[in-house]
């Protein structure tokens, strides 16, 4: 397994991720993602931008994620102060026909990596509140629950934040 910076011509198989993964969601009751949201224009953004990370397994897009310094504005309902710079990870997800391999961990691990890489001390990330399985699996990386909060372009639906400060 590697993980690496994606390139524009992974986003046939980014897509393929996706589309393999919003079902899955949809049926648990998590209703952040969709048929129009991540869609390849914010990947595309992403992968210009130098910020999107796939993790690659046996010749497959096994996993992606977007690692930012983007924080929303909501972040402030729970106290966080939004002008810390902090390593926001978001847009991650791990195909099925992968899973249970540590690959959303390695992801997220690759998120410390470029905090430490920038000399950034703060991680962050949100998920939908229906979202059981990251929600145990954040705190067993470190993170810790800072609270639930609303998104404007996300009405009706609610995420809870993490965040994990690194020993500097």
């Amino acid at each position: 397994m590697s993980i690496r910076l994606a390139t524009l011509t992974d986003i046939p198989a980014i897509m393929q991720v996706i589309a393999d993964v919003v079902p899955i969601m949809r049926a648990a009751g998590n209703l952040q993602w969709d048929d129009t949201y991540p869609n390849p224009q914010v990947f595309e953004e992403d992968i210009k931008a130098g910020q999107l990370w796939v993790a690659e397994l046996d010749g497959h897009i096994a996993g992606v994620t977007a690692i930012t310094t983007e924080q929303y504005p909501e972040y402030a309902q729970v106290g966080l102060d939004i002008n810390e710079t902090a390593i926001v990870t978001h847009r991650l997800a791990v195909s099925p026909h992968f899973r249970g391999r540590g690959l959303a961990a390695d992801l997220l691990q690759q998120a410390e990596v470029v905090a430490i890489d920038r000399g950034i001390g703060i991680l962050r990330i949100d998920t939908n509140t229906q979202n059981h399985a990251t929600q145990q699996l954040f705190p067993k990386l470190g993170y810790s629950l800072k609270g639930e909060i609303t998104l404007e372009f996300r009405p009706g639906l609610k995420f809870v934040c993490f965040e994990k400060r690194l020993d500097k």
